[in-house]
């Protein structure tokens, strides 16, 4: 065997370009600091003007730029401008060395730390952390800089927790705290409360009327966009994304659920839905209203109910539509499926007609739908019709209206809400006072969650019976404002009115939303 002869590695610093091109080590700083106190702000000062010093003493050295990020967070480098410019520079190769105080500094995330000292000495540029003294480029130096980043992520993962307790404390205190810069209605007043932009609640309540009015959250979108109307953001696009965010947000009717989202990860501020994995605290008229918590609920239960799909007798699911007024209203009398708006062109005659679903789309022969199309006048003139036969019997239908009203109103045997909430407070005092005996806090928070159904339950009857009668109310309005019968049909009273018209092959059944029905022959 040969005689082996070891070549040792010659060490360098910096980029390989020839002592003769480059004379001087092109030497960059990076500092940066956490607030913007005033006490840290003289720390950002003193930090630039260290190192322009330092390395103007180094006569090897050529100062190739003082990069500072001032008051950002260091536990990611997504918005660290000057220090992505001074990578950015480093790799094209206009520094070859950097320096900064502490590997905190640098970054605090131990995977983003090792990626820049490795991108960097893929590029031979080292890295001198000086409080650490340590050199990128020396043989022990990744050991160290893994050890000492794994250190800075605790203090980082520390810092993240305080700043959790700090939340959930605040939280617990009722202090809601809302970005109002891209919320619809509100603005801020100087002492940072919510107060009502009156322009943009107008917006607000024509979300929610037009909601129960019948019409969907996509033709809304096209209403607002229509008439020039701006979202919260100040974008002329309305999507039904945001209608439904909008008509779902407690904060309209002066409530706030504080902590529904949460972050899961501190490195990667990941936040995600908080379905019971932590707390969540509702604070209960935290803010003027825009919309009044009747007209809130209703528009909830409007959005369960449109969830909730019609079945036919075949057992298909028909999916809700809004597109018409007579769209979802219109049953039919024989086999009790949906009737569907069809566009019809019969030799050139154009024509829109309404049909059975289960006779367009026939599943058997012995299912088929044999009952009637009907045309859309028709449905129209029906509609019309109805309305000025309460009118015309006004008398008989008021009294009738009446006794609905009472029944309506009568009271439950439940236990009031407020009865339950009185309850609710006191185990809200209890659960704060067994909190390190997890036995008491579960047996506790289960009776919370038990009285919370129940509360619900007793608010959903309470809503339905004040529902009802404001749906009479309504009907007595219109009798009572509409001195003589109606000449021309009337498409939001429609959808203001009537319930159902249910198409029978001699006759129309035409149901109010007050409860009373009549019934109308061709």
């Amino acid at each position: 065997m040969g005689t082996v002869m070891i070549i040792p590695a010659k060490k360098r610093m910096g980029n390989t370009i020839k002592k003769s091109e480059q004379k001087k080590l092109r030497v960059a700083a990076y500092c940066r600091v956490s607030t913007d106190s005033d006490e840290q702000e003289t720390s950002y000062e003193a930090q630039v003007s260290h190192y322009t010093e330092y390395i103007h003493n180094h006569p090897e050295w050529s100062l190739a730029g003082i990069f500072a990020d001032d008051g950002i967070s260091g536990t990611n480098t997504k918005k660290r401008e000057e220090f992505n410019r001074m990578i950015d520079e480093c790799m094209a190769g206009n520094i070859d060395m950097v320096i900064t105080k502490s590997i905190s500094r640098f970054a605090r995330n131990t995977l983003d730390c090792l990626k820049y000292i490795r991108k960097l000495k893929d590029k031979n540029i080292p890295v001198f952390f000086e409080k650490e003294a340590i050199n990128t480029m020396d043989a022990k130096g990744e050991v160290l800089i893994t050890i000492m980043a794994s250190l800075a992520q605790q203090e980082s993962q520390s810092l993240s927790q305080n700043v959790k307790l700090g939340l959930q404390y605040r939280y617990q205190q009722g202090k809601v705290q809302i970005n109002h810069n891209y919320f619809l209605g509100y603005t801020k007043d100087k002492n940072g409360h919510l107060i009502i932009d009156p322009e943009q609640a107008e917006v607000v309540k024509r979300i929610y009327r037009e909601y129960l009015e019948g019409y969907s959250m996509a033709k809304i979108a096209r209403h607002l966009e229509k008439d020039g109307i701006r979202t919260g953001a100040g974008k002329t696009r309305w999507h039904s994304s945001t209608i439904n965010k909008i008509l779902r947000n407690e904060k309209y009717m002066g409530d706030a659920l504080l902590q529904k989202t949460y972050t899961t990860d501190f490195l990667t501020k990941t936040r995600v839905k908080n379905n019971g994995i932590v707390p969540q605290y509702y604070v209960e008229n935290d803010h003027e209203a825009i919309i009044p918590k009747e007209i809130f609920m209703q528009v909830q239960a409007e959005l369960v109910r449109r969830r909730v799909v019609h079945v036919s007798p075949s057992g298909k699911k028909r999916n809700f539509s809004s597109n018409n007024c007579f769209s979802q209203i219109v049953r039919c009398g024989e086999c009790g499926d949906l009737y569907r708006r069809v566009h019809w062109n019969n030799h050139g005659h154009k024509s829109i007609v309404w049909r059975c679903i289960t006779r367009l789309e026939p599943t058997a022969a012995d299912t088929n739908c044999t009952n009637r199309t009907v045309n859309e006048e028709l449905l129209k003139d029906i509609s019309l019709k109805a309305m000025n036969q309460i009118l015309l019997g006004s008398d008989s239908f008021i009294q009738q209206l009446q006794e609905n009203l009472a029944k309506a109103i009568t009271k439950s045997d439940t236990l009031s809400p407020d009865g339950i909430q009185k309850r609710l407070e006191e185990l809200q005092q209890e659960l704060i006072t067994k909190a390190n005996n997890r036995q008491a806090y579960d047996a506790i928070a289960d009776e919370i969650f038990r009285l919370r159904d129940q509360k619900e339950k007793a608010e959903n009857n309470l809503r339905s019976q004040k529902e009802v009668a404001e749906r009479i109310k309504t009907l007595q309005e219109f009798i009572k404002r509409q001195p003589s019968n109606l000449t021309a049909f009337d498409e939001p009273l429609v959808h203001k009115l009537i319930e159902r018209i249910t198409v029978f092959p001699k006759h129309f059944t035409v149901e109010f939303k007050s409860g009373i029905s009549v019934d109308i022959n061709e």
